[in-house]
């Protein structure tokens, strides 16, 4: 059965915005030539979203041709604010954009650990809050946040873990309280992988998994170019994972004596002075420092023993997804870089017999930001896009 007219308009008006998203701003022809659609149909799809304020012209092409030079359309970028955050156990960190992801303003706040419930929550918020002035975005329409913990896949809530400060979960009520904006809140772990698969070391993958290595250590899968999260939320969760080489075995409410053990940033630390290596610790994490000060001086002895390590955890995440690839994510993924990547698999091919790549990471401890402002965009989009149907 056919598309009704207005169906038919939808699609193509749909069509037209993400051209103009993906590619950047065209003239009418450009977008003749991208959709495949008669000169008439794209005339009348730009009347359309010109009038509905969803594009306006942002120059002209074709001085070097006879005739009227052609004018440019482009998506009207400030039609929707969005915001980001990456909320970490001591720290949150803001970007405000508009609708196309361009970054208006950023910033960062410490939390110390002995700042009560509220306090943190209002720091948080005033920072949001101050950005968003800064950036000239009065109104936000959507806010991505990326936090530790489990989001539980039905309702969308950060859960109460135990571990995690009280102060991570109010932020998300509060600010679903105050502001008119649709919140959106997502694993940190699963917005990196979002972000590398974008925009980082994935862009070619629709099947990988990424290993993130900062305070802690989880993993995120994408599968069939989808992220899988699990029944509970709690895929990849391979903190808890037992593995030989620690002290013990992890429990349901510690990963002492999991993967962890071996992997976390007190774990790389310890490591780290076992081999006397040194540097300034004050970073986020303290490992990324030390990782980066072990590559800079050629200290391949500390790199093989950190790469054994990361082989157990990356061994029996490949036996069981098969994913070809294997991202080393967050700051000490990124600080190792290729070096650290090529001894990791290395040392994988001797554990396991499927052929897996490992590579590091791009985007570092940037892509927890990076994946919520994703997110934003895209339900914004979602929803301003749409309103042409």
């Amino acid at each position: 059965m056919p598309a009704s007219p207005s169906t038919a308009r939808a699609i193509n008006d749909r069509h037209a915005l993400q051209l103009l998203q993906q590619e950047g701003p065209l003239t009418a022809g450009q977008l003749k030539t991208r959709t495949g659609l008669s000169r008439p149909t794209v005339a009348d799809l730009v009347e359309r979203l010109q009038g509905s304020g969803l594009i306006r012209v942002v120059g002209e092409a074709g001085a070097d041709r006879r005739g009227p030079n052609a004018r440019v359309y482009g998506i009207v970028a400030d039609r929707a604010h969005l915001a980001a955050l990456d909320v970490r156990t001591q720290s949150v960190a803001v970007v405000v954009a508009d609708l196309l992801g361009a970054t208006l303003a950023e910033a960062s706040l410490p939390i110390g650990g002995d700042t009560g419930t509220e306090p943190a929550v209002q720091q948080a918020v005033a920072l949001l809050e101050r950005t968003a002035r800064e950036a000239g975005a009065p109104r936000l329409h959507s806010v991505g946040i990326g936090a530790p913990g489990l989001i539980d896949p039905v309702t969308g809530e950060l859960r109460d873990t135990s571990g995690l400060p009280a102060w991570h979960r109010r932020l998300v009520a509060a600010l679903q309280e105050r502001l008119p904006a649709r919140v959106l809140v997502e694993n940190e772990t699963n917005l990196a992988a979002v972000a590398e698969q974008r925009l980082g070391a994935a862009r070619d993958r629709d099947t990988f998994v990424l290993l993130w290595l900062g305070h802690g250590v989880g993993a995120a899968l994408f599968l069939d170019g989808r992220l899988r999260k699990g029944a509970s939320g709690g895929a990849g969760e391979i903190g808890f994972l037992p593995v030989p080489g620690t002290a013990g075995i992890p429990s349901a409410v510690d990963c002492a004596g999991g993967f962890h053990s071996l992997a976390g940033s007190a774990a790389i630390c310890e490591l780290a002075d076992e081999h006397g290596i040194d540097a300034d610790r004050r970073g986020e994490p303290p490992a990324a420092a030390l990782v980066q000060a072990a590559v800079a001086a050629g200290r391949g002895d500390f790199l093989d023993g950190l790469a054994q390590r990361l082989s157990l955890g990356v061994a029996a995440v490949a036996s069981v997804l098969d994913p070809g690839c294997v991202v080393l994510g967050g700051e000490v993924g990124h600080a190792g870089g290729a070096e650290l990547a090529a001894r990791v698999e290395s040392r994988l091919a001797g554990l396991s017999p499927l052929r897996t790549r490992v590579r590091a990471g791009e985007l570092g401890g940037t892509a927890v930001l990076s994946g919520a402002l994703i997110t934003a965009r895209e339900a914004a989009q979602d929803e301003v896009f749409t309103l042409r149907g």
